[in-house]
């Protein structure tokens, strides 16, 4: 690129920019020293499937251990899939040529959980903004400034930050050099990985907002990994609930949350805080723990926590079926 540009192609809203097909990470298991031996995977994603729009958000929600984590490397290429495939723009990833993975870490980005240790302490705020820009385009000093400075008004922060250090910053607005630092080459995906959880409080809501208002402004589309199910039904257009390496449902937002089918995922809105203290809702408390994914249980893998499961859930496992329009999920029970 010679000039300030954008990465993306003219993509319309709802059109699928991301495609995830059967994607599996094992993770070998080996004992010895010398002559190390493989003795099983620990399946941290098992054969996975979901699409992310342009211009919308999809977010990926359960438990620690669930496999978020693991996806969210995997999308942005720091981790190879053991199998499936990958789709930018219709071109597979890890099968097509240079160029093409040259143009998707370009247009893929991230904003990471931890902002003290996503930024380096060494660099000025300046430096760490503008570093995408040197390495992926040809552009002046002038050119590289005048962006830095906008990027920095963008995310609410202003011009005389960009001379200072990271330490010399708060939390959040740490993440807002993070999210400035993201947006530098006008990507087409940010992978938001749990973006405020480790934010007081009192910040996250101005972090959402923000966030929200640049996918306005930029039309970028966003992956958010969460926990929190406040977060991700402000954030999200799509969601879909992980349980031990698979998607178990995958829904519109306000679809999963009016009519949860999955019972792992009532188990998980009942777990939630409710919208207003006077609503009431069902209390449900799973039996047990989850199983390890060394050794996932036969059938369906939520059948020994479940509490509508059938003889048919511990040998069998579920097919994904659709209940609504868009709304697809893992379970005997449809």
């Amino acid at each position: 690129m010679t000039t300030i540009e954008s990465s993306q192609e003219t993509f319309e809203q709802g059109q699928v920019l991301l495609e995830a097909k059967n994607l599996k990470k094992y993770f070998p298991v080996t004992k010895g020293l010398l002559i190390s031996k493989v003795t099983g995977h620990i399946k941290a994603v098992d054969d996975i499937s979901f699409e992310l729009r342009a211009g919308e958000t999809l977010g990926i929600v359960g438990e620690s251990g669930c496999g978020k984590s693991t996806t969210a490397k995997m999308m942005l290429m720091l981790e190879e899939p053991t199998e499936g495939s990958i789709l930018f723009k219709g071109d597979d990833v890890h099968h097509g040529g240079a160029g093409v993975r040259k143009s998707y870490r370009s247009s893929v980005q991230a904003v990471f959980q931890d902002p003290w240790s996503s930024l380096n302490p060494r660099m000025r705020v300046k430096d760490i903004i503008a570093e995408p820009m040197v390495i992926n385009w040809n552009i002046t000093k002038a050119e590289q400034q005048s962006r830095v400075l906008k990027l920095l008004n963008d995310v609410g922060l202003n011009e005389y930050h960009s001379n200072l250090f990271p330490h010399e910053f708060s939390g959040g607005q740490r993440q807002r050099l993070a999210i400035a630092r993201a947006l530098a080459l006008n990507p087409s995906v940010i992978v938001l990985d749990e973006p405020v959880s480790a934010l007081d409080v009192s910040i996250r809501a101005q972090i959402m907002n923000l966030l929200k208002d640049l996918q306005a402004e930029y039309k970028v589309a966003y992956m958010l990994i969460a926990h929190d199910l406040a977060t991700v039904r402000y954030m999200c257009t799509w969601v879909a609930v992980m349980y031990l390496g698979q998607v178990v449902e995958l829904s519109p937002v306000q679809e999963l949350y009016n009519n949860p089918s999955h019972p792992y995922t009532k188990a998980l809105m009942s777990a939630a805080l409710p919208s207003h203290p006077d609503t009431e809702q069902e209390e449900i408390i799973l039996q047990g723990e989850v199983p390890s994914p060394l050794n996932p249980p036969p059938g369906c893998y939520f059948h020994p926590r479940c509490p509508d499961a059938m003889d048919r859930c511990s040998v069998e496992r579920p097919e994904v079926k659709e209940i609504a329009e868009g709304h697809t999920l893992n379970c005997h029970l449809f």
